[in-house]
């Protein structure tokens, strides 16, 4: 089932070009010049229910001007998109009911109330009955280990404990449609792991589609089933994690660990090799995918080898390449 479509989506900003000093700007006034700047260009994707999407690219990229054109927040320049069978823009309390926007740099919470205070606001807003309510409410705070902060101020949540709730906040209503932007930006590596597992259950549970933007390869490579990469607006990849990695890193790592200290030199008799760690009593070595198993093989036979493992590399370094010297 197609939960949401995009076609020929754009995004166009006009920003006011304005020169330093009293008399340009006292010029502008009168005449103004513009700057125009392509967020997002010419996208067409096509997402289906309960897929959890890795939305991924340089800093500028479009990936926040898409969400908010997929929510509703923006208005597209040109193209079509339809998200649940709405025109999102239209902004219909049916379709606002069954999505949720959450950034990981915006608070939606009430920072001098208690934190439950909010979520009694956002049972009205979705009209949620008390039952539906309850029942919710109980699964989030359960799930997220959240029920010791129900009555405190959000002012004084720590950074991880402020996004479980706003989380909390916009699951309420069970959207059927998650967008994430950078929902783990800032937190420690154990509760980026918690948010992490608490999302894949989510999706798990009632099927939600996620599209989910981040700087932090782990989130997408834990929690997404298929990557969009964009670059300056463009849409530029779509498909599986597995095969981006097979098409732009050809090769795979060999870890070893070894019985005894080795030299360099034991290594390099394999001309052939990339040696990218080497240490006397451990080393990693890159070696073309077709051909892992003879070289482990060989490395087996003819150096002191107490364990060895076959890894694929780390995506991070996928997404170096391609955007380089773009910085993510």
């Amino acid at each position: 089932m197609t939960i949401i479509q995009a076609k020929h989506l754009s995004k166009v900003y006009q920003l006011h070009r304005k020169q330093p000093g009293l008399i340009p700007a006292l010029k502008s006034l009168f005449v103004r010049r513009y700057d125009y700047v392509e967020a997002v260009q010419d996208l067409s994707l096509t997402v289906h229910r309960g897929e959890m999407v890795g939305f991924i690219g340089p800093n500028g990229a479009g990936k926040t001007t898409t969400l908010k054109m997929f929510s509703g927040l923006l208005y597209p320049t040109s193209g079509q998109v339809s998200v649940l069978g709405f025109d999102p823009w239209e902004r219909r309390y049916q379709f606002l009911r069954q999505i949720s926007l959450v950034m990981g740099q915006k608070n939606q919470l009430w920072w001098n109330l208690p934190v439950v205070e909010s979520f009694l606001l956002f049972k009205e807003i979705y009209n949620l009955s008390e039952s539906q309510y309850r029942r919710s409410l109980d699964f989030l705070v359960s799930t997220l280990d959240f029920a010791s902060y129900l009555s405190v101020q959000v002012r004084k949540l720590s950074l991880g404990q402020r996004m479980k709730a706003e989380l909390i906040a916009s699951l309420l209503h069970q959207p059927k449609v998650l967008f994430l932007d950078e929902p783990t930006i800032g937190l420690d590596v154990v509760t980026q792991q918690k948010i992490r597992r608490f999302l894949s259950l989510y999706n798990q549970e009632f099927k939600a589609t996620v599209i989910l933007t981040s700087h932090y390869m782990e989130d997408v490579k834990v929690l997404a089933n298929r990557l969009v990469i964009i670059d300056h607006g463009h849409l530029i990849y779509d498909g599986r994690l597995a095969d981006l990695v097979k098409t732009h890193l050809p090769f795979k790592e060999i870890s070893l660990d070894f019985l005894k200290p080795v030299r360099l030199h034991d290594l390099n008799i394999f001309s052939h090799l990339k040696i990218k760690e080497f240490q006397p009593s451990h080393a990693v070595i890159q070696t073309q995918r077709d051909q892992t198993a003879s070289v482990a093989a060989r490395l087996l036979k003819h150096l002191p080898v107490k364990d060895i493992s076959i890894r694929e590399p780390d995506l991070s370094e996928v997404v170096r390449l391609i955007f380089k010297p773009s910085s993510l």
